[in-house]
């Protein structure tokens, strides 16, 4: 038996973290894989897998080598797109990382009006977090405002964003500017703040705007998602910074502009380097140049 079949089968019961669930998902006998594993083990003098219960969890050395088998399938599924001929686009699936929906969104949409057969699934995080997808090769593609420097990755600029503030309807600053809209960042000294968890765009840069203007909120809330800052906005706790794109329009929420400190975030679309042969790859890249209001660029 193969060393590629053993390691297919490890892979496919870590994913499921069951052997029965991993047996239903591929249509191989439970029976199977669990030998498969068996020998894969035995022929190493490892141990892969904790088990207990339904469930089983991969050992610190099946953790590593889950890493491995990641990437050998990955690769192995844009072998086997690429010699099908994948290029006529009439169906395939693309795995999408994003740290804003209304930023991939358009995308999405040119992409699902070119091309009706290829479906998708779309996962949201911060900016790292859409990073680390990428590079785990558990994303194909990423919507991101964290511009890269990584040599294995491929970045376009996607379009111009900025930061702007948000309070509740009846707060202190709904009327800043006599209806203008229009403050300073220096009012926030006299406010608290409800902002994004460490690893996201918003909290970096802003609070490097907080830094450079020798600012600091009265008090800080950190949430973990850009709907809990809203809510937490509409709740009471403080003045909440956001994308400007992101902030539609909502009765109880005045959208404030920090006239004095420089909020402007690019947004880019990344992918692995060497799966920018790909034709989904490449049919997205496409579909954000066609999407976006600025031009891509290389």
């Amino acid at each position: 038996m193969s060393l590629t079949t053993l390691l297919r089968a490890f892979h496919l019961v870590v994913e499921a973290q069951s052997f029965s669930a991993a047996a239903r998902a591929s249509g191989v006998g439970q029976p199977t894989l669990s030998a498969q594993v068996k020998a894969l083990e035995a022929t190493y003098g490892v141990a892969l897998f904790d088990r207990g219960g339904r469930r089983v969890s991969a050992t610190p050395l099946g953790q590593e080598l889950h890493a491995v088998t990641a990437r050998l399938f990955a690769a192995e599924a844009e072998a086997r797109a690429l010699l099908a001929g994948a290029a006529t686009l009439l169906g395939g699936h693309l795995r999408i990382a994003a740290d804003s929906a209304a930023h991939v969104m358009p995308i999405l949409a040119v992409l699902k009006a070119r091309h009706a057969g290829i479906t998708f699934s779309l996962a949201i995080g911060n900016s790292s977090e859409v990073v680390d997808r990428l590079v785990d090769h558990h994303a194909d593609v990423a919507v991101t405002a964290r511009r890269v420097s990584d040599p294995r990755l491929h970045s376009r600029l996607l379009r111009h964003d900025r930061l702007v503030l948000f309070v509740r309807a009846g707060h202190a600053l709904a009327g800043a500017g006599a209806g203008a809209g229009k403050v300073s960042i220096r009012v926030l000294a006299d406010n608290d703040l409800v902002l994004r968890e460490r690893g996201s765009i918003t909290r970096e840069v802003f609070e490097a705007r907080l830094h450079e203007a020798a600012v600091r909120p009265r008090t800080l809330l950190e949430v973990q998602t850009r709907e809990a800052v809203r809510e937490a906005v509409l709740a009471g706790f403080g003045v909440g910074v956001g994308f400007e794109a992101e902030l539609d329009e909502h009765p109880q929420l005045v959208r404030l502009e920090v006239t004095d400190a420089q909020l402007a975030v690019a947004e880019y679309v990344v992918c692995l380097e060497e799966k920018r042969r790909l034709a989904l790859v490449r049919a997205f890249l496409a579909a954000g140049a066609a999407g976006a209001p600025v031009a891509a660029q290389d």
